[in-house]
């Protein structure tokens, strides 16, 4: 089979359209459709569905797809293992974590992307891997507290027992079951139900922007312990509360193990934590 075609196809694939995966690959919509079309002839089998919503994979596809994604992980993976041979690291990494934990030092998203198919080449995760073959190293154990703007308390407080929570304006994380980051709506369970008189006045799709909020005065929230490092605006009201501790780990795949680049990164990012917590 054609590489090029099955590059083609793998980003049809992933974007569910000719357009969308032309304007990835810099191609015309009618471009990507010879190529998926001369691909289906050569193999002599439909690999989508076109409907007009887009495009589905076939059962071909699906096997097809599978094997292609594969073949350009581990093309990757080869890529980053030659180019991490030379004296001195270079090229680059791509990292993916939570948005408010990297927002001091990186871009990111609060998806988890998968290691082991090089969507990222390393992780930081506020939950503990479960992928066997990925090496992982603990970061840090974050505690999470409550926290209000000085601004806000003059104006709604004071807060100093559990049964003044039922009166404070609340914001939360509210996106539902989530796997990148360990219960942050804790909050919502001793403030009475504040869904139900109105009491959640913002629902943030990422902690860094809860913080923002926060600080801002517009109400109070759940935050953890390092999204506040370094903010001169929060205090923490009721420090006998708090929510469930979780622990944050450095991971990547096993085949990266002895790659300068991930080295080099991992001693930057343990001096920043250390800096943190002092």
């Amino acid at each position: 089979m054609d590489w090029n075609r099955l590059r083609i196809f793998q980003t049809v694939a992933e974007r569910g359209s000719f357009t969308r995966a032309g304007d990835i690959l810099e191609l015309s919509q009618s471009a990507v459709s010879r190529q998926i079309a001369a691909l289906e002839k050569s193999l002599g089998a439909v690999l989508f569905h076109r409907h007009s919503r887009g495009l589905l994979l076939t059962e071909q596809g699906e096997a097809l797809y599978r094997t292609a994604r594969e073949v350009s992980a581990k093309l990757a993976m080869t890529e980053a293992q030659i180019a991490d041979s030379r004296d001195r690291p270079s090229g680059p990494l791509k990292i993916t974590t939570t948005v408010a934990f990297a927002s001091l030092i990186l871009l990111t998203s609060d998806d988890l992307l998968d290691l082991s198919m090089r969507e990222a080449d390393v992780a930081i995760r506020m939950i503990e891997p479960t992928e066997p073959d990925l090496v992982r190293r603990h970061l840090m154990t974050v505690h999470s507290y409550i926290y209000a703007a000085p601004d806000y308390l003059a104006r709604f407080g004071p807060i100093e027992t559990a049964d003044d929570l039922a009166r404070q304006r609340l914001i939360i994380y509210g996106q539902g079951p989530l796997t990148a980051i360990v219960n942050p709506d804790w909050l919502i369970a001793i403030s009475g139900d504040p869904g139900a008189d109105g009491r959640i006045v913002l629902e943030a799709n990422n902690i860094y922007c809860m913080r923002e909020a926060v600080e801002s005065g517009l109400g109070i929230a759940a935050l953890p312990d390092y999204v506040i490092w370094g903010s001169q605006r929060l205090q923490r009201v009721l420090p006998e509360y708090q929510g469930p501790p979780f622990d944050a780990f450095f991971t990547y795949a096993e085949e990266l193990r002895y790659s300068k680049r991930i080295g080099v990164f991992r001693d930057f990012l343990l001096d920043e934590v250390a800096k943190w917590r002092s």
